[in-house]
């Protein structure tokens, strides 16, 4: 009879608990394929973490319940924290508290299992973070991960910032509290959603995806909630919403900022208990929906300006992540840039072109306003091309840090088109229309904000200067 022969790995655990009977398994079942220290004492472990050497994972008995149990956990966490800001901690739990979860969260806690547990949930808390594919978080910040979440999706990770909130993600799915998503177009609002939803409970069942902007009030009520026959003209019969096909499930509201004030109401009774009814039903349904919406507006100033409601805001707050754009994480645009060329290269049966330094110096040095999807959107474009010159003569008018002795105007953020047509004519109109609608996906509302301008107003620039995706790449630059 063969025997199967385990090599251990060269991870180094630690278990932190009180419960010697608790930390003797959790030692006895990965002792064959990792190095595990338990302790008792948190000054022990304080000592360890200090001293030479690497831990690369902390399993954590979390206390809680009634008295001081959280509160000495809460601080357990800090300290370690610490310590070692980059350690991964994983912690065994009797019951996911909200408000202790949330708090453990924004510590750094990077998973839950709860008790009783069985060896397979040890296992794959592990693998998450030390097996293959897994994020040593303290092997140091120049780690690259990338999480597979779809056919098309993949969430990249390779930056501290970045790790720390993907952390927070994987913690929060573990609730089913709604989240609210912050951040500018394009920054990954729906990456982060969707792999939350795939660690979640509810990862074998629905993910819808509904766009608040992308369509008027009437259509997008009948979208979220469906209609009964004759509920309108064409309504030959009756149809499910997006919450009723995604019962059990995810819903991923986003734009949610653009939702019309009617709808707001609506949505704000389907969070408090789960209830509707269909565009022109007379029954109330019940659904079990996680709801995780994302806006790239500033809430609370739509709040101040009764666009948006205040309640509704409060209940979608249940934990609220902030997505960085892509300027204040620099050190990740290299890491971009060769993600996006693999990906179209695949995409198309052939291999990656090369980034040379004069072209890898012009895509840290761009600001990036619409973020990852422009360069996305960039690489894309160097593909199809191959001309390096080209993308970097594209980039180069937004690098200009202001207006300059001759007459460099800042076209990547523009402030204000007025401003803008006032130093530049024609052309430069052209370009800065072009690069703010290929930054935001061609999401012409978003440009618009971007611009300063009327929806209608753009509208009209579009087709003034014949703007559209394919021929953008055939104008020419203006330098």
């Amino acid at each position: 009879m063969t025997m199967k022969t385990v090599t251990k790995s060269m991870h180094q655990i630690a278990a932190l608990g009180t419960d010697p009977g608790l930390l003797n398994y959790v030692q006895r079942i990965l002792a064959d394929r990792f190095h595990v220290s338990v302790f008792t004492a948190p000054g022990e472990l304080t000592a360890r973490l200090q001293e030479p050497g690497r831990t690369d994972l902390l399993l954590m008995d979390w206390q809680s319940g009634n008295g001081n149990g959280c509160e000495d956990a809460l601080t357990r966490l800090a300290g370690i924290r610490a310590i070692k800001p980059t350690l991964p901690v994983v912690l065994f739990a009797r019951s996911v508290d909200l408000k202790e979860v949330l708090q453990a969260a924004r510590l750094g806690a990077t998973d839950v299992i709860l008790k009783p547990f069985v060896k397979s949930d040890v296992d794959h808390a592990v693998e998450q973070h030390l097996g293959n594919g897994g994020l040593n978080f303290a092997a140091g910040d120049d780690q690259v991960q990338e999480i597979p979440l779809d056919e098309d999706t993949t969430f990249v990770l390779s930056s501290r910032r970045m790790r720390e909130l993907e952390a927070q993600c994987r913690l929060v799915a573990r609730t089913d509290i709604p989240v609210l998503i912050l951040g500018e177009s394009g920054t990954g609002k729906e990456v982060a959603t969707l792999f939350i939803h795939k660690m979640s409970a509810r990862s074998n069942r629905g993910f819808l995806k509904v766009n608040c902007a992308a369509m008027p009030a009437d259509l997008l009520e009948s979208e979220l909630f469906g209609y009964e026959q004759g509920a309108f003209t064409g309504a030959v019969k009756s149809k499910p919403g997006k919450f009723e096909l995604c019962n059990g499930g995810t819903i991923f509201l986003d734009e949610i900022g653009e939702m019309p004030a009617a709808l707001q109401a609506k949505l704000l009774q389907v969070l408090q208990d789960g209830t509707f009814a269909r565009l022109g039903g007379r029954f109330t349904l019940r659904v079990n929906v996680r709801v995780i919406a994302a806006t790239n507006l500033d809430i609370k100033e739509a709040i101040a300006q009764k666009k948006f409601r205040e309640d509704l805001y409060y209940r979608l707050n249940g934990f609220t992540l902030k997505m960085p754009p892509l300027r204040e994480r620099s050190e990740e645009i290299p890491v971009f840039a060769h993600y996006f060329m693999r990906k179209v290269a695949a995409k198309h049966g052939s291999m990656p072109l090369h980034f040379s330094p004069m072209l890898m110096q012009a895509l840290c040095n761009h600001p990036w306003p619409g973020n990852l999807r422009e360069l996305e959107n960039i690489i894309k474009r160097y593909f199809i091309l191959g001309d390096e010159q080209a993308i970097v003569g594209d980039l180069r008018p937004a690098q200009y840090a202001g207006p300059s002795n001759s007459g460099g105007v800042d076209t990547a953020y523009v402030p204000g088109l007025k401003r803008l047509v006032k130093s530049i004519k024609g052309d430069a109109e052209s370009v800065a229309i072009a690069q703010a609608l290929e930054g935001t996906g061609w999401n012409r509302k978003a440009a618009a904000n971007q611009l300063q301008i009327s929806y209608k107003a753009l509208l009209y620039k579009i087709k003034q200067y014949n703007l559209n995706p394919v021929e953008r790449q055939q104008r020419p630059s203006v330098m």
